[in-house]
């Protein structure tokens, strides 16, 4: 009989185990296309659609909006938030109900035996039933497991703020990407047209050249470098026109617009140069008050001071009080009903000798935090001085290429109406409109990096991108 409930069991087992197996199941072709369905009606279902050429605030804008990094991170901080609600709940008191049923297949029964004989003093006996229902309902509050929750959620809350500084800078960074995409499409879409058409005539004088040659009309190294200098042209002007046509996907990616969609941008009558009328001294103060990365450090040196905190005060005792409402229907029982009420102390004797490792612990924890911040806040002053430095030296840089831009334009111009007149070859002309669009491309370059060094200037300060894109103050200081 034994044996066969052994079997029983080992069966039973062995059904269980084989229950428990699980096999991979890759997912099929079906279900991958309804991934996919779903992933794109969620990158690009729920946004505006383009109206019209994109003006960099509104390329900023939709950044903001619908940039998928930047919506990690915001996702990111719903979800600190989420956390700290859930800390704060380890703050109340533990409520805990409880039920349970018994049923035994024999009595409880009992006797007793004197100690001193050793012999039963009194016949086997129950008190209990062989079925038997219970329930308790239970309210303590922990002062010491208070304490320490209070803290934990302290820097949980800091640690929200913490990621709300980290978003901060992904939009700043966002903001500085966007800003320096938008002018690469533009100069991109202002030179298209020209490179085509410069183009089409170096193909077109590479033909007559290629004739003039085979008929013999001029000396061979002559008619090789004429062809030369043509098809260099030719390559350059190429290379460039696939280097352009990168410009707009990047700014696309960036406003998170479907691949390969064609837009255009719009193009901005005149090339204002920005202007900071903030003193050097004054940037250095906006900066150590708005930069997300210094107030980061200042909430982790809270929260290392928090953690001193609670290390000391898990070194204390804990007083507990409960009180407590039960039930049991066991009918031997002259009361089923009752409540009780308890305090308790406890302490952890051995706290005492590890009392001074922990909190010079905890202290160092928090000695190395201040070390951090005093170190940021040196990189940050150099930080606004090379930004600086470099808003100077991109100003004078776009006033050098403006000038130079309208000589070559000037030169372009001339060579033209002598190629018009009949005073000249094609060649020069075809030379002279290289030089110009590569000297226009160089001021779409130098007022790019001019308005990337602005920008930079900006970040450096911790200047917020608003909806629009427009420069604000966080926390303080004025902006330049």
């Amino acid at each position: 009989m034994m044996n066969r409930r052994y079997q029983y069991i080992a069966v039973l087992s062995a059904l269980a185990l084989a229950g428990c197996a699980v096999a991979p199941a890759p997912m099929s072709l079906e279900e991958q296309q309804a991934t996919l369905a779903a992933d794109h009606q969620a990158m690009f279902g729920q946004q505006v659609p383009l109206a019209g050429p994109v003006t960099l605030q509104e390329a900023m804008s939709r950044a903001l909006k619908y940039n998928l990094d930047y919506r990690v991170k915001m996702m990111e901080e719903a979800m600190a938030q989420r956390q700290l609600d859930l800390s704060s709940l380890d703050m109340l008191p533990k409520l805990a109900l409880a039920a349970g049923y018994t049923q035994r297949s024999n009595d409880n029964a009992s006797s007793s035996q004197n100690v001193a004989t050793g012999s039963q003093s009194l016949v086997p006996s129950i008190s209990t039933q062989r079925h038997d229902a219970t329930g308790d309902l239970n309210l303590s509050w922990n002062v010491l497991d208070f304490g320490v929750s209070y803290y934990s959620a302290k820097q949980q809350s800091d640690r929200l703020l913490i990621l709300q500084q980290r978003q901060r800078k992904v939009a700043q960074q966002l903001v500085q990407q966007v800003r320096e995409a938008w002018w690469q499409a533009v100069g991109a879409q202002q030179l298209e047209g020209r490179i085509d058409t410069l183009l089409h005539q170096a193909n077109l004088a590479l033909d007559d050249a290629r004739q003039v040659e085979k008929q013999k009309l001029r000396s061979p190294l002559e008619a090789l470098n004429y062809r030369r200098q043509l098809l260099d042209v030719v390559r350059q002007m190429t290379l460039l026109r696939t280097s352009l046509t990168q410009a707009k996907p990047r700014l696309a990616a960036l406003m998170n617009v479907p691949p390969g969609q064609d837009f255009q941008v719009a193009v901005p009558s005149d090339m204002p140069v920005p202007v900071l009328d903030v003193p050097l001294d004054k940037m250095e103060d906006m900066a150590l008050l708005n930069r997300p990365e210094l107030n980061e450090a200042r909430y982790n040196e809270r929260i290392s001071a928090l953690e001193t905190r609670k290390a000391i005060a898990k070194l204390l005792p804990g007083i507990e009080f409960s009180v407590g409402q039960h039930y049991d229907s066991n009918a031997f029982l002259v009361n089923n009903h009752w409540s009780d009420a308890g305090l308790r102390i406890s302490w952890n004797l051995l706290n005492l000798f590890s009392a001074g490792t922990i909190t010079r612990e905890a202290h160092a924890q928090l000695d190395v935090a201040r070390a951090q911040r005093m170190a940021l806040n040196m990189a940050v002053l150099t930080q606004v001085h090379v930004a600086y430095l470099d808003w100077r030296g991109r100003t004078d840089e776009f006033a050098l290429e403006k000038e130079l831009n309208d000589v070559d334009q000037r030169i372009y111009e001339q060579n033209r109406n002598a190629t018009a007149s009949g005073a000249q070859g094609r060649l020069p002309a075809i030379l002279a409109d290289a030089n110009a669009v590569f000297s226009s491309l160089r001021l779409y370059q130098s007022y790019g990096d001019l308005q990337n060094a602005y920008g930079q200037m900006g970040a450096s300060l911790g200047l917020d991108p608003g909806p629009d894109g427009t420069l604000t103050v966080a926390s303080g200081g004025e902006r330049p």
